[in-house]
């Protein structure tokens, strides 16, 4: 798309990026509203929580289990600076898949836990591609006895890449990843032994859902 053709199309009130993620995500869930969680004030106009918004799914394939995505690490809104890069912003949005166990499960940690990806980010001017690992310094939720301390990125399985406007979006999926699991990968980090490992896990849990009951 040109610029010129892009000016044609939208204009400063379109949410071009936001807009483009909502386009796949309802192929998806056509009939569901999400759980939506923003910040009160936007990081654009000085608030502290760098994604602008997270919206939470309840998913019925393979098993029932929560499934979130990230809106603010690609660039959601009109932007003429943008148009034809060969990503939008860096490139990606978070999602995560996290196994349901009632009605009463807590959804909010997760949300919390992608925003403070989303400041480690941005603060440090990094980024994550599939098969980075990151450790969460901790069980993945806090003040809870789970045995998952550490993270790896894959390819979402349904929402997959994405051309918008700004360029290309992965939907990069948040893997929780056990003691065990995270030792033996840092202790010789490589991408094919990351994707080993996801491969392994694909064969019983082929969305990668994150079980924080998992040992």
């Amino acid at each position: 798309m040109t610029l010129e053709e892009y000016k044609k199309k939208y204009t400063e009130e379109d949410s071009v990026g936001w807009d483009c993620i909502d386009t796949v995500v309802e192929k998806i869930y056509p009939e569901q509203n999400p759980q939506h969680f923003a910040p009160q004030l936007p990081f654009a106009l000085g608030g502290t929580e760098p994604i602008d918004g997270i919206s939470v799914y309840t998913s019925n394939e393979q098993e029932t289990h929560f499934h979130y995505i990230s809106y603010g690490f690609s660039e959601l809104y009109y932007s003429e600076e943008s148009v034809s890069e060969e990503y939008s912003n860096l490139g990606f949005e978070l999602t995560f898949r996290l196994k349901k166990y009632s009605d009463e499960d807590n959804i909010n940690w997760a949300c919390n836990l992608i925003q403070n990806l989303g400041k480690y980010v941005f603060s440090k001017e990094k980024w994550f591609e599939e098969y980075h690992l990151i450790p969460a310094n901790g069980p993945i939720r806090a003040a809870y006895n789970t045995d998952i301390i550490a993270l790896a990125f894959v390819i979402d399985k349904e929402l997959g890449v994405i051309n918008t406007p700004h360029g290309e979006v992965q939907f990069l999926q948040m893997v929780g990843l056990t003691t065990k699991e995270y030792q033996e990968l840092k202790e010789n980090p490589s991408t094919n032994k990351t994707k080993g490992l996801l491969d392994k896990l694909k064969e019983s849990n082929p969305l990668l859902i994150t079980d924080l009951e998992r040992k």
